[in-house]
C-alpha cells in the first residue's frame, strides 16, 4: 500500500475514532443530583470537602481545628511525624545534615534514632543505594522520557526482575525493598534526567557516583551540577524541603494508592510505581510546577510586579478562565486540609527568603510574597468564602528549586524521593496490621437493558 493510500486509510480511521469518543462522552456522563441524591461521598469527602474516614495509621497527623468553648473552629496547620511536631523537628535540624534520613528513621521505626542507630542506618542506606552499571546502561539510557516521573516508574517496576524476593512481601524483605528504594530512587531521577538531556539535545553526559559520605540532599546536587559543588545552605535548603515534603498523612492520594494496591498483596516495586503515577498527576505532586509556570506567565504579562492593582487584576482573570492554562485556579493556593495555613508552607517559605537573599533574588521572593497575600483576598472575594485560604507547599517549592539550579523536569521527582519514606512507612504498616483489601462501593445508576439477538443488532 503506498503512503497516499495509508493517509487516505488514516483519515477514515480517525473519523471513526472521532465517533466513538463522542460515545464514550454520552456513554460515561453521570447526572451529577445523583451524587446528592444516593449521597455519594465524592472523591471520598464529606460534602464540606473533608476526607472520609477510612483507616488508622500511627505514622502522620494532619491538623487544621481545634476546639473552642466545645466548637470546631480553623486553626493554624500543624503535621506530626509520629507524634512530632515537623516544625519543631525542623528548627533541630537547623545547624545538623541528615534531617531527611532522621526524619525517614523516624517515619519507619516510630521514634528518633540515638547516635548508635543513626550511625547504623546512614551505613545500610548507603550500602544499598548504588545502581549496577548494566541497569544504567540498559535501563536507564534505554529510552528515557521526557517526564522523568514516567521513567520512574520504568526504573521502579524494572528493579523488580533484579530482585531475588521479588513477591516476597514479609516484613523483613518489604523493609529491605524499601531501604533500596529510598537510597536508589534518588539517583535513578537525576540519572533518567541527564540520560534525557544527553540523548534528546545532545548535553555531555556525566554521571556521577553518589559519596556514601554525603546525605541525600547534597549527593543529589553534586550528582545534579556538572561542578558537583554546592554551598551549605543550599544542602540545608534541599535537605528541609526533602523533610517536609516526606509524608503527610494516609489520605494523601498517593499514600492512599500504596494503602490500597498494598491491600491486594502486591509486590512492592508495583505498589510504589502506582504512587509515582499518582503523585505525576498535577493535582497533586506536579503541583508545584504548575505555580511556577503561572509566574513565568505573570512576568510576561505584568508591566509592573510591584503594582498590586494590576497583580489583582490578573488574578482575577485567572479565575476567570481568561489567561494562563484557563483552568481558573490559581496553582499553589488552598489545600484540602489546611485553612488557616500549612505549616510546610510556613518553614518553606523562611528558608525560601535565606536562599533568595544568598542568590541575589530577594526581589523575587517579595514578589511571591506579594502574590501569595493578594491571591488570598482575591479568591476569598471572588468564591465568596466564608472560611480562610492559604497558600500550600507548592507555592514556594518550585522557587526553591529554581533557585537551586533543579530543572523543571526534576520538580516532581524530587517530591517522589523525598515521598517514598512515607510511602515505605505505611506499606509497612499496612502490612504489619494485615488489613483486608480495600474495596469501596459504587452505586450503579445506569439501566439494566434487555438483550436481543446480536443478527438482528449487528447485521
Amino acid at each position: 500500500m503506498n503512503s497516499r493510500a495509508m493517509m487516505e486509510l488514516d483519515e477514515e480511521l480517525n473519523a471513526q475514532f472521532d465517533d466513538l469518543v463522542k460515545y464514550c462522552m454520552v456513554s460515561g456522563a453521570i447526572n451529577q443530583e445523583l451524587y446528592a441524591e444516593y449521597d455519594v461521598k465524592r472523591g471520598l469527602r464529606d460534602s464540606n470537602g473533608k476526607g472520609v474516614l477510612t483507616g488508622l495509621t500511627e505514622i502522620a497527623d494532619v491538623v487544621s481545628t481545634k476546639f473552642v468553648d466545645g466548637v470546631k473552629v480553623p486553626c493554624d496547620g500543624k503535621l506530626y511525624y509520629q507524634g512530632y511536631d515537623v516544625q519543631e523537628l525542623v528548627k533541630s535540624y537547623e545547624k545538623r545534615r541528615f534531617a531527611f534520613e532522621e526524619s525517614t528513621y523516624l517515619l519507619l521505626f516510630g521514634d528518633l534514632p540515638n547516635a548508635q542507630q543513626f550511625k547504623s542506618f546512614l551505613d545500610i542506606l548507603a550500602s544499598l543505594q548504588e545502581l549496577s552499571g548494566n541497569f544504567i546502561r540498559d535501563v536507564i539510557m534505554k529510552a528515557p522520557s521526557a517526564n522523568i516521573m514516567n521513567g520512574l516508574q520504568r526504573c521502579v517496576l524494572t528493579l523488580y526482575s533484579y530482585d531475588e524476593k521479588p513477591d516476597d512481601i514479609t516484613v523483613p524483605n518489604v523493609l529491605r525493598q524499601s531501604l533500596q528504594l529510598i537510597g536508589k530512587i534518588p539517583l535513578i531521577s537525576v540519572y533518567s534526567y541527564h540520560a534525557y538531556r544527553h540523548i534528546h539535545y545532545g548535553e555531555n553526559l556525566v554521571i556521577r557516583t553518589p559519596d556514601k559520605n554525603l546525605s541525600t540532599a547534597e549527593n543529589i546536587l553534586q550528582m545534579l551540577r556538572p561542578d558537583g559543588q554546592f554551598t551549605e545552605l543550599e544542602a540545608r535548603v534541599l535537605d528541609i524541603a526533602l523533610v517536609l515534603h516526606a509524608e503527610h498523612g494516609g489520605g494523601n492520594n498517593s499514600t492512599f494508592t500504596n494503602h490500597v494496591v498494598t491491600s491486594s498483596g502486591t509486590d512492592t516495586y508495583s505498589a510504589v510505581a502506582a504512587s509515582i503515577a499518582s503523585l505525576k498527576g498535577p493535582r497533586h505532586g506536579g503541583a508545584n510546577l504548575k505555580v511556577q509556570q503561572m509566574f513565568e506567565d505573570m512576568r510576561e504579562h505584568l508591566a509592573d510586579r510591584q503594582d498590586e492593582d494590576e497583580i489583582r487584576m490578573y488574578l482575577k482573570k485567572i479565575l476567570d478562565k481568561e489567561t494562563f492554562d484557563r483552568a481558573g485556579l490559581i496553582y499553589g493556593m488552598g489545600h484540602a486540609v489546611y485553612t488557616e495555613s500549612d505549616p510546610r508552607e510556613q518553614v518553606l517559605k523562611e528558608y525560601a527568603e535565606k536562599l533568595s537573599i544568598e542568590k541575589g533574588m530577594h526581589d523575587e521572593f517579595l514578589f511571591h510574597e506579594r502574590v501569595e497575600r493578594l491571591a488570598a483576598e482575591v479568591i476569598t472575594e471572588r468564591r465568596r468564602l466564608f472560611k480562610p485560604i492559604c497558600a500550600n507547599v507548592d507555592f514556594y517549592s518550585g522557587f526553591v528549586y529554581t533557585m537551586l539550579g533543579i530543572p523543571e523536569e526534576l520538580f516532581t521527582p524530587i517530591f517522589a524521593i523525598s515521598r517514598i519514606s512515607g510511602w515505605s512507612a505505611h506499606r509497612l504498616e499496612e502490612l504489619v496490621n494485615n488489613g483486608k483489601i480495600i474495596r469501596p462501593a459504587y452505586k450503579f445508576v445506569g439501566v439494566h437493558k434487555k438483550f436481543y439477538d446480536i443478527e438482528e443488532r449487528y447485521w
